[in-house]
C-alpha cells in the first residue's frame, strides 16, 4: 500500500505546480519502451491492447501489450483516469512519461497523464478471458482472435524472425532469391494433388480455358527453380504452396510454406545435405537469438523438455543412412508398426519417427531411395538391382520428414527415356530443351516451413503454427 501511496504523490506532483507546456509525446512500440536502460521522464505515447486491469483505490494498474515483444508494459495511472470502457482486451493509447519502475519485474513503466480507449471490448462477450491459457487446441476455432494470446502471439513472432533468418541466410551464401509462380502449368510432384484455377464467372471469359492450358495452384517452385539454374549458381524461393491431399493429420495442410533452393554444378547428394543442415542450424541459432522469450514460452509450456531436445539436435553433426538400411533397422524393430517396412515401399511417419529415436534423436539423412518410388526428374544412380535414384528426406525428431530433395538427371537421353516411359515427353519438352542447352550437374531441396517450426517450438499440430490453417473441410476466413 505504501508503494501505491508513493506512486499517486509522483502522479500529482506535475499537476501541483506550474508546470511547462508539454513537449510532443514520441511514439514508442512496447518493445522499444522496455529496452530503455535509463528512464528520464520522456513524454512518450503508446498504442496498444489492454492485457490486463488492476484498479486499488487510488491507483490504476495497466498491462498494454502491442505485439512486438511477449512482455506487457505497466502503465501506472491516478485513479481517475479509469473509465467503464476501459477493459480487458480493449484498444488504448496512453501518453505519459517513461519513469524508472520501482518494482524488480520490470525496468521501466508508464506513469500515464492521458488514457484513451480508441476500441471497446466487452469482457463478458470476448471469448478470451484474463489469466486463461487455452489450449492451442481451443484456440483454432478463433482464427480471427488467438492471435492475441501470449502463445501464439510469440509462435508469430517466432515465424516472423525465422523468415527473416532464411532469407539472411541464403543471401549470406550467395543464393539469388526468385519469385517462382503460384498459378502454373505442370505439376512437379506428379502425385496429382492438385487445386485447379478457373475464372469465378466463365462468361468473361468465351475460351474454353483462361490461360488456353488447364492451371493450378504450385505444388512445389522446383521446376521453375530449375530453369533459373541455368543462369544461377545458386538460387532459393520461399512462399506458399498448395496440396489437395484429403489428410487431416497434424503435419499436413493444403497451404502450406515451402523454402527451396537449387545449386548448379552439384558433384554429389553430400553438397546438398551440407547446405541443409547449415540452412536448419544457422536459422534456428538466429531464432534463439533474436526471440529467446518467445521460443522459452513454447518450450516451457506448450513443450516441456524440448529446450533439451533442441541442443541435442544442434550440438551433433547430423547422420546418415541409405534407404536400404533404414529398412533393414526397421524391420529388426520390436515396434509393430501399422505399415509393414519393406524394400521399394515408402517409408511413413511411424517409420520415420521411428529412424530418428533409434539414431538417438538426432537428425538422419535417409538417401538412395528406390526409382520407381519417386520422380522423373531425380538422377539414376546406375546401380541395382534393386534400382535406385540419388535422393535424400531429412528426417527430425517429433516430425518426420522435413527435407526432401535431389540430385537432378541431366543427362538428356537418361531423362527422355524416363519421360518417355511415363508418357510425359510432350508436356516436359520445354524440361529437355534445358538439357540440350549449356545443362550442367545440379541439385536442390525444400524444406516445409510449417515442419520448420513444429520441430524449433516442439508444437504438435501443424495448424498452430501458421496464421490461418487451410485444410480438408476447413477454410475460415
Amino acid at each position: 500500500m505504501l508503494g501505491a501511496r508513493c506512486l499517486l504523490r509522483a502522479l500529482r506532483s506535475c499537476s501541483s505546480a506550474p508546470c511547462p507546456s508539454p513537449k510532443p509525446s514520441a511514439k514508442l512500440s512496447v518493445r522499444d519502451a522496455l529496452r530503455v536502460q535509463t528512464a528520464s521522464g520522456e513524454r512518450v505515447k503508446v498504442q496498444g491492447w489492454v492485457r490486463s486491469v488492476r484498479s486499488q483505490k487510488e491507483v490504476l494498474f495497466l498491462h498494454v501489450n502491442d505485439g512486438s515483444s511477449l512482455e506487457s508494459l505497466q502503465v501506472v495511472a491516478d485513479s481517475n483516469l479509469e473509465s467503464r470502457e476501459l477493459n480487458f482486451g480493449c484498444s488504448v493509447e496512453v501518453q505519459g512519461q517513461l519513469v524508472k519502475s520501482p518494482s524488480k519485474r520490470q525496468n521501466v513503466e508508464l506513469k500515464a497523464e492521458k488514457i484513451e480507449v480508441v476500441g471497446n471490448c466487452d469482457p463478458k462477450d470476448f471469448p478470451l478471458k484474463y489469466k486463461d491459457r487455452p489450449p492451442l487446441e481451443y484456440l483454432r476455432q478463433f482464427p480471427h482472435l488467438r492471435c492475441r494470446t501470449n502463445a501464439l502471439g510469440s509462435i508469430l513472432r517466432v515465424r516472423s524472425e525465422a523468415t527473416a533468418a532464411i532469407h539472411s541466410f541464403f543471401k549470406d551464401s550467395g543464393f539469388v532469391h526468385i519469385h517462382t509462380p503460384i498459378i502454373t502449368s505442370n505439376d512437379c510432384e506428379g502425385a496429382g494433388e492438385l487445386f485447379q484455377v478457373e475464372p469465378s464467372s466463365k462468361a468473361k471469359v468465351p475460351e474454353e480455358n483462361f490461360f488456353d492450358v488447364p492451371a493450378f495452384l504450385t505444388v512445389s517452385g522446383q521446376l521453375h527453380l530449375e530453369v533459373m539454374s541455368g543462369a544461377f549458381t545458386q538460387v532459393f524461393t520461399f512462399g506458399p504452396t498448395f496440396r489437395a491431399e484429403n489428410s487431416q493429420s497434424r503435419r499436413h495442410l493444403a497451404e502450406f510454406y515451402m523454402v527451396e533452393a537449387e545449386i548448379s554444378f552439384v558433384e554429389s547428394l553430400q553438397d546438398l545435405m551440407q547446405v541443409m543442415e547449415g540452412l536448419f542450424k544457422s536459422v534456428t541459432a538466429m531464432v534463439l537469438a533474436s526471440c529467446p522469450e518467445d521460443v522459452a514460452l513454447c518450450h516451457r509450456f506448450i513443450a516441456p523438455g524440448q529446450k533439451d531436445r533442441l541442443e541435442h539436435m544442434l550440438k551433433n553433426n547430423f547422420l546418415t543412412i541409405s534407404y536400404t538400411e533404414a529398412v533393414e533397422i526397421l524391420k529388426q524393430a520390436s515396434q509393430n508398426f501399422t505399415f509393414t517396412p519393406e524394400w521399394g515401399v515408402d517409408l511413413h511417419t511411424e517409420h520415420e519417427k521411428y529412424l530418428v529415436k533409434h539414431c538417438g534423436n538426432i537428425p538422419v539423412f535417409v538417401i538412395n531411395y528406390p526409382l520407381a518410388l519417386k520422380p522423373f526428374y531425380m538422377r539414376d544412380n546406375e546401380d541395382g538391382p534393386p534400382h535406385t535414384v540419388a535422393a535424400v528426406d531429412l528426417l527430425v525428431p517429433g516430425v518426420g520428414e522435413l527435407f526432401g530433395g535431389s540430385l537432378r538427371e541431366e543427362r538428356y537421353h537418361f531423362l527422355e527415356q524416363r519421360l518417355a516411359r511415363s508418357g510425359l515427353t510432350e508436356a516436359y519438352q520445354w524440361y529437355l530443351d534445358l538439357r540440350r542447352f549449356g545443362s550442367v550437374p545440379h541439385g536442390g531441396f525444400g524444406m516445409g516451413f510449417e515442419r520448420y517450426l513444429q520441430c524449433i517450438l516442439g508444437i504438435d499440430n501443424i495448424k498452430d503454427v501458421i496464421p490461418f490453417p487451410r485444410f480438408t473441410h476447413s477454410c475460415i476466413l
